[in-house]
């Protein structure tokens, strides 16, 4: 049988019409709707490319020139791109990109340094935190004692005083930072020296700011952490995947941890979509979008201040902002939020907030990120429109005139800024 290679939807739709249609109004969805999810954001029809190849069909366990398998001269020539330009980007001395996922490198590190009820220090998730560090639902918080601090109720800041006194009492054997919902940044060299003078590993997780840290608009850790892991489909646009950075001093534990020890055969498909998105991210005008990011960021938490709904730690340094509605809609939970913008074509996700008293399936809060918006061409003036949209709505979730006139504003946002053109 002879395949015939196309980059079409054709052959899909002929072969399998119900996925082909799927893909088909997921494409359309993405168009129309303005996607304000902090960990979302659009490839580049390169990336997209390349993570559609036929790389896809290889095995190549194993590591570039230590294959378990023949035939992987392409494959290691994909890998060692993307391992390079991830050095180049990052600083890095070591850096695994076959984690399929950022979690998958949170575990990879794990694996590497501890055993199984080790002690591990982290960002509670009410507080802005992430499963994969310690949460009783996740594995990390069944293999390991976890004890988790939190933000200053006053300030919505890390109090690092109180982070160091936690530390001395509870002796952890791993410190870890990083979040999926702290709209500050982390003292990077504060953390690091906390976690030395207790002996403790530093694990910082960018998962969020790969693209922020990669383009120099964000403080990195590489410096102050023994270990940097990440997701490369956030902020830094190289498709769905994990990567580890880390020292030539814990490698061989890392690579180890991956392969064989969390993982079969790596993705090469994806690897082909990170190595095109870190050489994408090694471009000059990368830098202007990644600092466009945060000033879009930036001028969303002005238009929610003015209209009397508080950010969280009162605004933001990176892509997303978390907002507590409690105080300005006290009957409105995150979830219904999240459910009224989607009406209109606005998607964003619903939240816990530190303090929270409701389920994590309801929530009082939202949280809102820039990347996707400014990935489609948004500045600050289309931003401050958005915004007011979101305010609008928040404030008339049951008016059906209301909805009507966001949705024709949004409708009009997305034909002049296309996802793909």
């Amino acid at each position: 049988m002879c395949l015939a290679v196309t980059s079409s939807h054709s052959n899909l739709a002929e072969t399998d019409p119900a996925v082909a249609e799927a893909i088909a109004g997921e494409e359309r969805r993405q168009e129309e709707n303005l996607e304000m999810i902090a960990s979302e954001n659009h490839v580049s029809e390169a990336v997209m490319e390349a993570q559609g190849s036929v790389m896809t069909n290889k095995y190549a366990e194993g590591y570039p020139g230590e294959r378990y398998y023949g035939g992987c001269q392409h494959m290691d020539t994909v890998e060692n791109l993307a391992i390079d330009r991830a050095k180049e980007l990052f600083g890095a001395d070591h850096v695994n990109v076959q984690p399929h996922s950022g979690t998958q490198a949170n575990m990879g590190v794990y694996f590497a340094t501890l055993e199984p009820g080790d002690r591990i220090m982290s960002l509670d998730l009410n507080h802005g935190g992430h499963l994969s560090h310690g949460h009783h639902v996740n594995f990390s918080g069944q293999f390991y004692e976890v004890e988790q601090y939190g933000v200053d109720p006053e300030t919505g800041y890390i109090d690092y005083d109180e982070v160091a006194a936690r530390a001395a009492e509870f002796d952890p054997h791993m410190i870890v930072s990083g979040s999926s919902a702290y709209p500050r940044e982390f003292d990077w060299e504060r953390l690091g020296a906390i976690a030395d003078d207790v002996g403790a590993y530093h694990l910082s997780d960018i998962a969020h700011i790969t693209g922020l840290v990669a383009a120099g608009v964000h403080s990195s850790p590489v410096d102050h952490a023994d270990f940097v892991t990440g997701s490369t489909h956030k902020t830094i646009r190289a498709g769905r995947g994990g990567m580890i950075l880390t020292t030539e001093e814990h490698a061989d534990a890392v690579d180890k941890a991956i392969f064989p020890g969390g993982q079969g055969g790596p993705l090469m498909h994806n690897i082909a979509g990170k190595a095109v998105g870190f050489g994408e991210a090694l471009e000059p005008d990368f830098v202007d979008y990644a600092e466009r990011v945060v000033a879009n960021a930036k001028t969303l938490v002005d238009v929610f201040t003015d209209a009397g709904i508080q950010p969280v730690s009162g605004g933001t340094d990176k892509h997303l902002l978390l907002l507590d509605l409690r105080e300005s809609h006290p009957d409105l939970t995150g979830e219904d939020a999240e459910d009224a913008l989607d009406d209109v074509g606005v998607t964003v996700n619903k939240n816990t907030v530190p303090g929270e008293t409701r389920s994590p399936f309801v929530t009082s809060g939202i949280r809102i990120g820039t990347p996707a918006l400014t990935t489609r061409g948004m500045g600050t003036d289309a931003m401050a429109t958005v915004g007011e949209l979101i305010v609008e709505r928040l404030n008339n979730p049951d008016d059906p005139d209301v909805a009507s006139e966001v949705r024709a504003e949004v409708d009009r946002l997305c034909a002049e800024f296309p996802v793909y053109e």
